[in-house]
C-alpha cells in the first residue's frame, strides 16, 4: 500500500465527483431550459457526452433519452454524425452502449 499526498487525502476519488460535477453544472443549464422538449434536452447531453468520451455517465443519459421518446434509429444516426467530430473510436463506443440500452 503506498502513502498517500495531503492533497490526494482531500481530493479522495475523483471519478465520481467530477461525474455529479458534470451533471449539475455542465448539463444543468440544459435542463433548466424549459423552451427545450426534453427529448431536445436529452439529445444535446448525449451529444455532450459522446464528443467528450464520458462512457461512464452515458448509459445513464441514454436511458432517460429513451424514457424521454428518443428512438434507437435517432440516437444511433446522431452519433454517426458526432463521429466527424468526436472521432470514429468514441463514436463507435457510443454506438455499442446505446445498443446495450436499448437492448434492456
Amino acid at each position: 500500500m503506498t502513502e498517500q499526498s495531503r492533497a490526494q487525502q482531500l481530493v479522495g476519488d475523483i471519478a465520481p465527483k467530477l461525474a455529479s460535477l458534470t451533471d449539475d453544472v455542465l448539463f444543468a443549464d440544459v435542463w433548466e431550459r424549459l423552451e427545450l422538449a426534453k427529448r431536445d434536452r436529452s439529445l444535446i447531453t448525449v451529444a455532450c457526452l459522446v464528443t467528450s468520451g464520458s462512457t461512464e455517465q452515458l448509459v445513464g443519459h441514454l436511458r432517460l433519452a429513451k424514457a424521454n421518446g428518443l428512438s434507437e434509429v435517432e440516437l444511433s444516426e446522431a452519433i454517426t454524425h458526432l463521429a466527424f467530430y468526436a472521432g470514429w473510436p468514441k463514436a463507435m463506443s457510443a454506438t455499442a452502449i446505446a445498443k446495450q440500452v436499448f437492448a434492456e
